[in-house]
């Protein structure tokens, strides 16, 4: 008896939906589809927009009946709380990460001997947003500040390395470490005025600075050039440029290494340092989020409220998220102007800002691992799909409303080691 009413089928349940699908996807198609430019005038395809219709009612009837099936109602179920909460794992769990990190670094080492120019440069641009996704990773997923102006960082780490070359004639080492000392100043500057601020209010703050920096950059012409942007130097290795011709009469680095001219060192040498610089801010954050100011962190993003109670700073906590971030997002910027050869204001619009804050909410709120893995999504993959570019935004959609839908906390959610109770202590 309880096996036949689980399979008990609402049909008008099921032709609510269908009539609603069919509603929607001709508000959708129906402009798109149905309508034919024809030079100046234009002609209406009525048959091609029922079609469409006709297959999302179908489909949409079939996974409502479906979906009230005993199956049907487990995958539901998965859906409503499996990636909810905390997840707190055994406490003699071993991670598979103690196998999978090693071969990823084996596989990056192994990467440049068979890629050519374009995959490295893709690469290269993937890894840049892993640094800045790891960023902002700090400063939303982990301390819960929702932060929409984070491009205006990745701009000063960048601008930094294309003024100090301009006006201070210094190099790629030099302005590196400079250039996230600048962008956590500038981290800590912005967070002194949104200490009070929550939410949406902390979104319209953050998103106006990110504007501020960003026409700066584009009317101060007698400074940053503009519009018509400023160049980049090529960076060096002690002192040696990877040019065919060494400027003032040098030695390039392939004459004094005694090998071949090759046009790709440049980027393998960027690819080399922005990897072991990645792995180090994966070491420093997975070291950072086991430290009490991790801790602090997260309990900043449950409840300010009782993280006040309990005697933290909330000051400092924010102060440290906000500075911690916009560092990482300095160095990121310093790597792509050098990637580029080339910076303007044109690269760091809101855009820029949404598309990071997608890869930190697509990957994982807090999670590195997922933050990581959706960086190279985000950003490889439409590199790789250009055939498909005219879709590429309504694939990015199209995921997106997958994964909230399928995975509401990101790929990979956070998880935590369990921990065995002492002797003689009460579990």
């Amino acid at each position: 008896m309880s096996a036949a009413k689980t399979t008990r089928f609402d049909i008008k349940r099921s032709l609510i939906d269908t009539i609603l699908a069919g509603l929607l996807s001709l508000i959708v198609f129906g402009p798109i589809v149905g309508v034919v430019l024809d030079g100046y005038s234009f002609n209406l395809e009525p048959k091609r927009v029922a079609m469409l219709v006709a297959v999302v009612m179908a489909g949409r009837f079939l996974l409502s009946l479906f979906m009230q099936t005993p199956k049907g109602q487990a995958i539901l179920q998965g859906f409503e709380g499996g990636g909810s909460g905390v997840h707190v794992l055994a406490p003699d769990y071993k991670s598979r990460l103690r196998w999978i990190i090693p071969a990823l670094i084996v596989i990056a080492i192994i990467f440049p001997i068979f890629a050519n120019k374009y995959l490295l440069t893709v690469v290269i641009l993937g890894l840049i947003y892993v640094l800045l996704g790891l960023g902002l990773n700090i400063v939303v997923g982990l301390a819960g500040l929702l932060d929409l102006g984070y491009v205006a960082f990745y701009a000063i780490g960048a601008y930094g390395l294309a003024l100090g070359y301009q006006y201070l004639g210094l190099g790629f080492w030099t302005v590196l470490p400079l250039a996230a000392i600048a962008a956590a100043l500038a981290g800590c500057i912005l967070g002194f005025p949104v200490l009070r601020m929550h939410g949406d209010y902390l979104a319209i703050v953050t998103l106006g600075f990110g504007e501020i920096i960003r026409l700066v950059l584009n009317n101060w012409l007698s400074f940053t050039g503009g519009p018509n942007g400023m160049p980049v130097p090529s960076p060096t290795f002690m002192g040696l440029e990877f040019g065919r011709r060494a400027k003032d009469g040098g030695v390039p680095f392939h004459e004094f290494f005694g090998i071949d001219y090759n046009p790709n060192l440049k980027f393998l040498f960027i690819y080399i340092v922005l990897f072991l610089v990645v792995l180090a801010v994966l070491y420093i954050k997975h070291r950072l989020t086991r430290m009490p100011v991790g801790r602090a962190w997260e309990a900043l993003r449950e409840d300010e409220i009782a993280c006040r109670s309990m005697g933290l700073n909330h000051v400092l906590v924010k102060l440290s998220a906000f500075t911690l971030g916009a560092s990482t997002a300095g160095l990121a910027g310093v790597f792509f102007a050098s990637y580029q050869g080339f910076v303007n204001p044109s690269s760091f619009t809101f855009f820029e800002s949404a598309l990071i804050l997608a890869i930190v909410v697509l990957g994982g709120m807090g999670s590195t691992v997922g933050v990581v893995i959706a960086a190279f999504v985000l950003t490889v993959a439409p590199e790789l799909l250009r055939s498909f570019s005219e879709y590429r935004v309504l694939l990015f959609g199209v995921l997106m409303v997958l994964m909230m839908i399928w995975r509401p906390r990101g790929l990979i959610r956070i998880s935590r080691t369990g921990v065995t109770p002492r002797k003689g202590v009460a579990p």
